[in-house]
């Protein structure tokens, strides 16, 4: 194998791996950053097709560059989320090399820094970004097994309901992807069920602003966390224009609220018995929303219209007001079990004591304990808006702001000796 020497080497191609090397590049910092498919592969390969961002263009996008073609508050299809960040790429002329896929990271038998070894040859590096974000293996609990007659996949893997087998569908999970299929899925003359575990549930708009605008001037983005803390799943859609979530309104309209999935026993599925909590905590989460919005207007004296409606929460459907406890697949023709159950981390291939329990990067701002080793794009890194394009940005820049620090302490060549004056 050939041996390379650079001073960082990024892992990861995305939109975190894109704004590493942005502030490298500027920096005058030499490295390389390692895509084992393309360029934001993911937006591309692991989305459903109707896929919009979730938030608007004004948004949802790096600092430096806009959307092209698209109006600033038009959710962005997913190629197009793809092409931007590609384009980005370009713009500073990222050192990406695409189709290396990283198969261990190790510290160094003597002397400082790290091995990279890939599918392409060794990298000697003294420092290493893990940009591989969040969403890195689709988690699937094992709570069903393999049934003849039913598919089951991640949220991954499906593309649109025409790609399903006949029949009805049970969606578990009720976060933004499960959100978004399930309303999808409502289109076609399936009967849907859908799964709902705890979630945030924040309004789209509310008095004529995003909630993306509303939680930037509430600070509420800027929110901070510590390492340990975990994903929140948010309810929360850009598809057709954009709109609230409301299950409500969705059960209403033919959808079947089912309490979280625990249990399988011959083809019946348990629920617990905790959809009502959910739903309402859920609630809760969106009038507090509303509450500081209307505050801030008062406060600030801004001129914004007033919008009652949105404090409209209609009464519980039947299937909320009185919980299926339990589903027999096969009576209720239940042909795809699809979860939107998120993901768990892979980090097989770094190698190094850089872990806490269970896997999770043990750090502060992405700042690993092992030293040399950092990490980009996870939720709540530094703070609510880490795992976000814009978020990721400002994390990219502390990180690298840490390692041109680093890399000045190493310059010094002079000593500590006193001098006599």
């Amino acid at each position: 194998m050939t041996l390379e020497k650079t001073d960082v080497v990024v892992v990861g191609g995305g939109q975190a791996g894109i704004a590493a090397s942005e502030h490298l590049t500027r920096a005058g910092i030499k490295h390389i950053v390692l895509e084992r498919a393309r360029t934001a592969e993911h937006w591309r390969t692991m989305r459903w097709d109707s896929l919009v961002a979730n938030g608007p263009a004004w948004h949802d996008r790096f600092p430096n560059m806009e959307f092209k073609g698209q109006h600033q508050d038009a959710f962005v299809p997913k190629e197009e989320v793809a092409d931007y960040l590609v384009d980005y790429a370009k713009m500073f002329n990222a050192p990406i090399r695409e189709g290396i896929n990283v198969r261990s990271v190790k510290r160094k038998d003597k002397g400082a820094g790290f091995v990279v070894e890939t599918s392409d040859g060794v990298i000697e590096t003294s420092y290493v970004i893990s940009a591989t974000g969040a969403f890195q293996r689709p988690l699937v609990p094992s709570i069903i097994p393999e049934i003849e007659g039913i598919k089951q996949i991640h949220s991954t893997a499906y593309r649109n309901p025409e790609e399903l087998p006949k029949g009805n569908v049970l969606v578990v999970g009720a976060g933004s992807s499960g959100a978004q299929i399930t309303a999808e899925l409502m289109k076609t003359e399936r009967k849907i069920f859908l799964s709902v575990g705890a979630h945030d549930r924040p309004p789209r708009r509310y008095r004529n602003r995003d909630f993306c605008w509303w939680l930037g001037v509430l600070n509420l983005w800027d929110a901070e966390a510590n390492p340990s803390s975990t994903h929140t799943t948010i309810a929360v859609s850009g598809a057709d224009g954009g709109a609230t979530v409301d299950f409500r309104k969705l059960a209403t309209q033919g959808l079947t609220l089912l309490g979280l999935t625990e249990t399988y026993d011959s083809g019946v599925i348990t629920f617990a018995n905790n959809l009502a909590d959910n739903i309402h905590a859920g609630d809760k989460s969106y009038l507090a929303i509303l509450d500081l919005a209307d505050a801030y207007v008062d406060r600030n004296g801004l001129d914004l219209p007033l919008d009652p409606e949105a404090r409209e929460i209609g009464p519980d459907p039947e299937c909320i007001a009185r919980p299926i406890r339990s589903l027999n697949l096969f009576n209720e023709n239940i042909k795809t079990i699809l979860w939107a159950t998120g993901f768990s981390n892979d980090y097989g291939w770094l190698q190094l004591d850089a872990f806490e329990a269970d896997n999770v990067p043990s750090h502060k701002r992405g700042i690993s304990t092992e030293p040399g080793v950092y990490f980009l794009g996870l939720p709540w890194q530094s703070r609510r808006g880490s795992s976000f394009i814009w978020g990721v940005w400002h994390d990219a820049k502390f990180i690298v702001d840490h390692i041109e620090k680093q890399q000045g302490y190493l310059a010094y060549q002079g000593s500590a000796e006193c001098l006599q004056l």
